[in-house]
C-alpha cells in the first residue's frame, strides 16, 4: 500500500498536456529536439520546414500532428500556413539562420540591411500572421545569439543584429499581450548547422569548448529544447532574452 501510493503521488502532469506548439524551422537541430522535448511534455506538434523530405523524416521521428514544407521568409506562403492553421494554437517557435560574418568595411549596404534586418523581419512576419491564432498565455519563442555582443574584429554585424533582438523582443511583448514573446539567445550549440559552417574544424570547437566552458561539456539542442519548453510553460514570463551558452561569454 505504501510504496503503490508513493509511486501515485510522484507522478507529474506533462508540462504541456493539451496544447499545440508550432515550430517553425522543425526538422533538424534546435528545432527538431524542440519538438521533441514538446511531445514528450504532452503537446501537439506541428513543424515546418524548406526541405520536405527532411520535414517528413522528423514528423515520424517525433509523432507530428502535421507539417508544412515552405521557407518562412517568403512572406505569402508564411500567411498561407498561419490562415490554413485551425485555432487555436499555443505556442509558437521560430529558429534562426546562421549568423553574418565578415568585415564591417568589406560589406555593403545590402549586406548590412540583409545582416540586422533578417531576423527581426522574419520574427515580425511570424508575430503578425500567428497572433490571432494563439491562446492568451501562450508565447512565440525567437531565437538570437550571445556570441556575437562582443564587438571584435570580424564581428561587428553580428554584434549589432543580436543587439536589435533584445528590444524588439520586449517591444512586442508590449503589444501583444497577453500573448507572450521571449528570445533564447544561444552560444555554440553542436548542431548539423554548426557542423557545416565549421566543417573539418568542428571537432576543434568542440574540444576548444569543453576544456574552457565552466559546465565542461558542449552545449546540444536538447539543452535548448529543454529551456524552450520551460519557457512555454511558465506564464510569468514575457518579453525577456535567456543565454544559455555554457558561460562561453564570460571565458571565450
Amino acid at each position: 500500500m505504501t510504496s503503490g501510493a508513493t509511486a501515485v503521488s510522484g507522478q507529474r502532469e506533462p508540462e504541456l498536456g493539451g496544447q499545440i506548439v508550432v515550430v517553425i524551422g522543425g526538422s533538424a537541430g534546435i528545432g527538431l529536439e524542440t519538438a521533441r522535448r514538446a511531445r514528450a511534455e504532452g503537446a501537439d506538434v506541428i513543424l515546418t520546414g524548406r526541405n520536405p523530405d527532411r520535414l517528413k523524416q522528423a514528423a515520424r521521428d517525433v509523432g507530428a500532428e502535421r507539417t508544412a514544407a515552405f521557407d518562412v521568409n517568403d512572406a505569402a506562403a508564411l500567411q498561407r500556413f498561419f490562415a490554413d492553421l485551425p485555432a487555436p494554437i499555443d505556442h509558437v517557435m521560430v529558429t534562426g539562420g546562421g549568423p553574418h560574418y565578415g568585415l564591417l568595411l568589406e560589406t555593403d549596404a545590402a549586406q548590412v540591411r540583409q545582416a540586422i534586418s533578417d531576423h527581426a523581419v522574419r520574427y515580425l512576419n511570424v508575430a503578425r500572421n500567428a497572433a490571432d491564432k494563439m491562446r492568451p498565455g501562450g508565447t512565440l519563442l525567437f531565437m538570437g545569439g550571445t556570441l556575437g555582443r562582443r564587438v571584435g574584429h570580424g564581428l561587428g554585424i553580428v554584434a549589432a543584429a543580436n543587439a536589435a533582438l533584445r528590444p524588439f523582443t520586449a517591444a512586442l511583448a508590449l503589444e501583444l499581450a497577453p500573448v507572450r514573446v521571449n528570445l533564447i539567445a544561444a552560444g555554440f550549440v553542436d548542431t548539423p548547422l554548426s557542423a557545416s559552417l565549421l566543417g573539418d574544424r568542428l571537432e576543434e570547437r568542440r574540444e576548444e569548448l569543453r576544456a574552457t566552458l565552466p559546465i565542461g561539456r558542449v552545449v546540444g539542442p536538447a539543452d535548448v529544447a529543454a529551456l524552450a519548453v520551460h519557457i512555454m510553460s511558465n506564464t510569468a514570463l514575457t518579453g525577456a532574452t535567456y543565454d544559455i551558452d555554457g558561460g562561453q561569454q564570460f571565458v571565450t
